[in-house]
Parts: C-alpha cells; sequence; structure tokens
C-alpha cells in the first residue's frame, strides 16, 4: 500500500470530549502525527462510563486511536510555552475545541499562532460560532439537537422531542473540521500560507437541517415528526412485520408500483388517491394504514426475499449487536483491531486503492507522550 496521504504532517489536538477528538483521530487514521494535550486528570471522556475497556471508557478508545498524549497544566506558564515552542517549533495544525474565550486567555490562539507561524493551519471548534450574542457560550450535542430544530423533526408527532440516539452534531462537526484542514493543506501547498479555520456545533446542526429548512421556506409550514419515515415522501419508512420491523423506501412512482404488486394489492396504483407522490403525501395515514396491513402477515426474512426479488430497496431495523455480526460488515472489514490491544472500533470509512487504513496505534495512555513537549523525562 501506498503511504497515506497525510503522512509527514504534525497535528496538535487540544482537544477534548468528542468533536475534536473525533476529527483529529481522523486525521491520524489518514496518516498524519497527532499528539492530544490533556489537562492532568485526562481528557473527561475517559471517564464517560460504564462501560469502560482497558481503563477508559468505551467512548473514549474509539475516539482516540492513532494519537500520543502529553498531560500539560496550561495554567503553568513554563509547560504554557513549552507547548507553544512545540506548535511553532514542529506542528502543521492545531484544532482545539476548549471552552470559548480560554486559548485567547493562555495566549495560544489561532491569531496569536499564526502571526508567528504564517504556514501554521488553526481550526477553532466552536460550540455557537465565533461571533454573535451566543458566542461566548459553551455548547454540548444535545443542547444543539434541541436548539437547531433538529428535535423538532425527529421522533413521532404528539410525543417529547427525540435527540439523535448518536453524537451526530459533535461527529458532524469534527467531519467539517476535517473538511476545513484538508482545503487549507491544499491551499497551503500551493501557497505557503496557512491560516484559521472555524467550524461549530450550531452551524453544523442547522447544515444538518438544509431540507427541513428549505420544506418550511417554501410551503410556510412547520415539519412534523415522522418517525422512521420523511416529510415529503410517501411511502418510504419502517413497518412492523411479524417479528420485527423492516424499512421499505417505496420513494418514486416506479418502486411504488413494485411495492403494492410485491403486496398483492395492484390496484393501489390506479387509486387517484395514490397515483403520484404528492397525492400519496395527501392521503399518507390511509396508505401508511393499508400497508401496515399487510406487512403484519409475514417475517422481515419473508418479505425481505419478496421484496429484493422485486427490486425494491429494503432493510430491517437491526441492533448494534446485529449490524457487527453481519456478513455484509465482516465483508467490508470494518472492524478493526488496536495494535497490543484487546480493543476494537470501526475503522475509517473509506478506502485508498481498495485498502481501509489500519489502525497504527492503540489509544494512549493519559500523559504518555508528554516528553514530546516538554523535552524532559515524564
Amino acid at each position: 500500500m501506498s503511504p497515506l496521504p497525510l503522512a509527514g504532517i504534525t497535528i496538535c489536538e487540544l482537544g477534548h470530549s468528542v468533536a475534536a477528538p473525533f476529527a483529529a483521530q481522523v486525521l491520524g487514521d489518514l496518516g498524519a502525527s497527532v499528539l492530544k494535550v490533556e489537562k492532568p486528570a485526562g481528557d473527561d471522556a475517559r471517564r464517560w462510563g460504564p462501560p469502560f475497556w482497558e481503563g477508559e471508557s468505551a467512548i473514549f478508545q474509539t475516539l482516540n486511536r492513532n494519537k500520543g498524549s502529553a498531560a500539560l497544566d496550561l495554567r503553568d506558564a513554563a509547560q504554557r510555552e513549552a507547548l507553544r515552542s512545540f506548535i511553532i517549533d514542529e506542528c502543521d495544525v492545531v484544532l482545539q475545541n476548549m471552552r470559548p474565550g480560554q486559548v485567547e486567555e493562555l495566549g495560544i490562539d489561532g491569531a496569536t499562532l499564526v502571526a508567528a507561524k504564517p504556514g501554521l493551519i488553526y481550526c477553532n471548534l466552536g460550540a455557537f460560532g465565533g461571533v454573535g450574542p451566543l458566542a461566548d457560550r459553551p455548547g454540548y450535542d444535545p443542547l444543539m439537537q434541541a436548539f437547531s430544530g433538529l428535535m423538532s423533526v425527529t421522533g413521532e408527532e404528539g410525543r417529547p422531542p427525540v435527540r439523535v440516539g448518536v453524537s451526530i452534531v459533535d461527529m458532524g462537526t469534527g467531519l467539517w473540521a476535517v473538511i476545513g484542514i484538508l482545503a487549507a493543506l491544499h491551499r497551503r501547498e500551493a501557497t505557503g500560507v496557512g491560516g484559521i479555520v472555524d467550524v461549530s456545533l450550531f452551524e453544523t446542526a442547522a447544515a444538518w437541517m438544509s431540507v427541513p429548512a428549505a420544506q418550511y421556506l417554501a410551503g410556510g409550514t412547520l415539519p412534523e415528526r415522522k418517525g422512521s419515515g420523511a416529510q415529503g415522501i410517501v411511502p418510504y419508512r419502517a413497518y412492523r412485520t411479524a417479528d420485527g420491523d423492516l424499512v421499505v423506501a417505496a420513494g418514486n412512482d416506479s418502486l411504488f408500483g413494485k411495492l403494492c404488486a410485491a403486496l398483492g394489492r395492484e390496484e393501489w396504483v390506479a387509486d387517484p388517491r395514490f397515483r403520484s407522490n404528492p397525492d400519496r403525501v395527501a392521503h399518507e395515514a390511509l396508505l401508511y394504514g393499508l400497508i401496515e396491513a399487510e406487512m403484519v402477515r409475514r417475517s422481515n426474512a419473508a418479505w425481505t426475499g419478496i421484496f429484493e426479488a422485486a427490486g425494491l430497496p429494503c432493510a430491517p431495523a437491526q441492533s448494534v449487536a446485529e449490524m457487527l455480526a453481519h456478513p455484509q460488515t465482516e465483508a467490508l472489514g470494518l472492524m478493526q483491531s488496536m495494535p497490543e490491544s484487546g480493543v476494537q472500533a470501526i475503522g475509517l470509512p473509506l478506502r485508498f486503492d481498495g485498502a481501509r487504513p489500519q489502525p497504527r496505534r492503540k489509544p494512549p495512555a493519559l500523559g504518555a507522550d508528554t516528553a514530546q513537549i516538554t523535552k524532559a523525562k515524564p
């Protein structure tokens, strides 16, 4: 396999929790050398359990592979100066998600460091963004799911707001940080100039709301919670079967016709209430009731066989255990084992020349690489 694309790039992560650690891990998976700077007590995520795995929380272990760890007290002037020197002398990229204003107080903010090293790329992963009335407030994934309106379209109508079950805003912000850093590295290759990249949880959450926002702006009606379904597309959701739940995506007229034929209800195609997607949206409660009455008659496996033979997209609503054990997951080699460790994790969801990057280093012990910054023995 050819060298990983970010081999030779050195990154300093001033990160904790999820967003910055996830971004730095992606960059590390792509070949960068990543040093994670933690407070003396360590990243709070180390204690976010149970469950724990080899002494640290499962959350920490799955977000911090391919990194070293330096434990520093940044209120100590000597340690802070050592960090500053390390960044100026050795780093290509800094990314940070410390509380608003903290890096400025410590003199390790983007403006200060880029002025000292113009080729440096400095990425801020903020909460509400760097300007505006909420710029100085901290933020967490569930707060942003609420504030952005994401909860308003998640779950079922008439029931309390529901958070997406994974940290989609944190991890999405991490991905935008990666995109910004890669673009800045590309620009630096051409110009020699670094700069500051800004991403935030709120901006990421608002971007996830692009389609509901467009639907509201176009129609003037607030989107509803559709459970497993989708606003403006019918039929397009999960159905209870004899032994589970099965998602069927009949998102156009052709697929709706295939669904009707597979259910043995070809007459629905000619029904004026169901002839087009707008018609079906207008009569979705009726149509979903009719489909549900048919779906409950057979098992997931039976319907899957019927629908696949008909060319109709469908998928069972699997548990985590079922997803991990599925032959497709195994065939793709998604699960990876950490070197010198029993920890396993889902790998980077991309491949180069057919090969998925493999973990080079297990998640770090707290402070194991402090000497890389202090130049002294731990």
